[in-house]
């Protein structure tokens, strides 16, 4: 496991905006890319997008600069909330804009490194992970000393916010990493990660942050969760060490709030966390999970076909495992597919285009099934 890290961080470097690698998810710079990115040879009426691309049409870049990550739709698709370093900031904040990507604005605090934001579905709060409330300055970087890893701090909190950026109050508290959240479709309960118990697993609990329920018991990292649009199932990544050894390494590792993330498979299970399933037995790491809206089939990030390269791009594959499917061909990084809730936009990040080193932007799609 730490020999595959280190093969991994000498092509990619994740800074993981935790849900993420997601809902999570995760967010990344790109050691090991091109420094601006893979330059797409589209069309003239599109141009960001690859010919080989045929689900993706009218591919349109909605952040231009920083490393932009985890965009995802209100429940009225109409706007899009998004994790970002940019200017004046130092490290990962909470911004909104319109599906168009006008109106980008921050919502968070300014302050901590922040991670994983969604909207309710009435529009008007939001929900996201901090670190704000230990410290105002970024957590410090995860030490690679360990091979390559990611950072999962124990001071991240999710909060409920208000849209216009004020916090109304914490969802969780107490020791532990809590973050990689996202909400049902009918906005009653929030699915998550947290290290409560001592190992990374899954919970949901009510949009008001009661009545908190473990899905998940595997040792191991299980996380970026999603819900189906039918609200039945939960899609999500893990990672389940197998000997004794990987176990005691995964367990020293996350005791310095530490995770490799470089073998990753995704799974489903019943929103009662009932009828675990493997989805994806592939090379390298799978993540960043969500489903289509028939909730029969997830579109995802991997790197499988180059499983030690920096060469994620899109897929799609059936619930039971069957009819994988290549839907991005640009080269360079592709993660975090989101459908709105009509079906007929693709949202996604990727550092096709870039302008410079590290680069990471937001690209809306119009889908074609």
């Amino acid at each position: 496991m730490i020999r595959a890290a280190h093969s991994s961080l000498r092509l990619i470097v994740f800074l993981f905006l935790v849900s993420g690698l997601g809902a999570g998810q995760e967010k990344t710079a790109t050691s090991g890319l091109s420094s601006i990115g893979p330059v797409v040879h589209g069309t003239a009426d599109d141009p960001l997008r690859d010919p080989q691309e045929k689900h993706l049409q009218h591919v349109k870049q909605l952040t231009f600069g920083g490393q932009n990550a985890e965009a995802y739709f209100s429940y009225d698709g109409r706007r899009l909330i998004f994790m970002t370093t940019r200017e004046p900031y130092k490290c990962d904040q909470i911004f909104v804009m319109n599906v168009d990507g006008s109106d980008q604005h921050l919502v968070s605090t300014g302050d901590g490194r922040t991670t994983c934001g969604y909207f309710y579905a009435d529009g008007k709060h939001l929900l996201y992970s901090s670190t704000h409330a230990a410290n105002k300055e970024c957590p410090p970087r995860p030490d690679y000393s360990h091979g390559y890893v990611w950072a999962v701090y124990p001071e991240y909190q999710m909060y409920y916010a208000t849209d216009d950026g004020k916090i109304v109050r914490p969802l969780t508290t107490g020791p532990g990493y809590n973050a990689e959240a996202t909400l049902s479709p009918d906005g009653k309960k929030i699915v998550f990660t947290s290290s409560r118990d001592g190992d990374l697993e899954i919970y949901t609990m009510n949009a008001d942050g009661s009545g908190a329920k473990r899905l998940t018991y595997t040792p191991g990292y299980d996380g970026g969760p999603f819900f189906s649009p039918d609200g039945k199932w939960i899609v999500y990544r893990a990672h389940h060490p197998k000997t004794p050894q990987e176990i005691a390494t995964d367990r020293f590792l996350l005791a310095q709030g530490l995770v490799v993330p470089s073998e990753m498979d995704l799974w489903v299970m019943r929103a009662d966390g009932s009828k675990q399933k493997q989805v994806t037995k592939l090379a390298g790491a799978s993540f960043a999970p969500s489903f289509y809206t028939d909730s029969r089939r997830i579109v995802f990030s991997s790197n499988y076909e180059h499983p030690t390269s920096s060469q994620f791009e899109l897929y799609a594959i059936n619930r039971d495992g069957t009819g994988l499917e290549r839907v991005t061909f640009a080269g360079g990084f592709s993660a975090f597919p989101q459908f709105s809730p009509d079906g007929k936009k693709l949202v996604f990040v990727s550092n096709r285009n870039g302008k410079a080193p590290h680069e990471i932007n937001v690209f809306i799609a119009d889908w074609v099934p």
